[in-house]
């Protein structure tokens, strides 16, 4: 297996030192285990990506002396693919649409529930189910985002994910992560994998 990092970042204003420590060290990492430094640019943003500044993170790249793969790819070319695993996960009935607004989640989640306090995992606030209930349509509402119905996800599999962690998370973990049914159920939730 060859080893891969990449850098992603959106071209909606310059590179910060955030992204300059992220290029160095995925790039150092790639090129100490004679791996392969990808730059993927982030251009699905249509109101806010600019052809200068995605110049702007081209320029500031090789200023810190790096190289990437060429071409480069571009979120927005892979549109068709993501819309086909989509697709998939539709028909396999692992996506449910939802319309709550953000507003919505928040009220629904701090409603009491005989003590319980809202769920927040690493990303905020865990989605409380609202939408997950109401029956499928025939196809993918033109105004909703998709989520995936974790508990059914997970069913599919019969084993815990686990990745390897080459640093040290922010609980300071690191080598090989377990993230177990429960911990995802509980701590991440019904995701968002394609917004309207």
């Amino acid at each position: 297996m060859i080893f891969k990092t990449r850098l992603a970042p959106s071209p909606t204003g310059p590179l910060h030192l955030g992204h300059a420590y992220s290029a160095l060290l995925a790039a150092d990492m790639a090129r100490t285990a004679e791996g392969r430094f990808l730059l993927r640019i982030e251009d699905i943003d249509s109101s806010r990506a600019r052809p200068e500044w995605e110049d702007g993170i081209y320029n500031d790249l090789a200023w810190l002396g790096l190289t990437w793969e060429t071409p480069v790819m571009r979120q927005s070319e892979r549109l068709p693919a993501y819309r086909a695993a989509l697709t998939r996960l539709w028909a396999l009935g692992l996506l449910y649409p939802c319309t709550c607004s953000r507003r919505d989640i928040a009220t629904a989640a701090e409603a009491p529930q005989e003590g319980v306090p809202p769920a927040f995992g690493p990303d905020g606030r865990i989605y409380p189910g609202t939408c997950r209930q109401i029956p499928n349509p025939a196809s993918p509402l033109p105004n909703a985002v998709l989520r995936l119905n974790m508990a059914r996800a997970l069913r599919t599999f019969a084993d815990p994910l686990v990745f390897t962690e080459t640093g040290a998370s922010p609980e300071g973990e690191t080598g090989q992560i377990i993230l177990s049914h429960a911990m995802l159920l509980a701590d991440v939730g019904d995701i968002i994998l394609a917004r309207a």
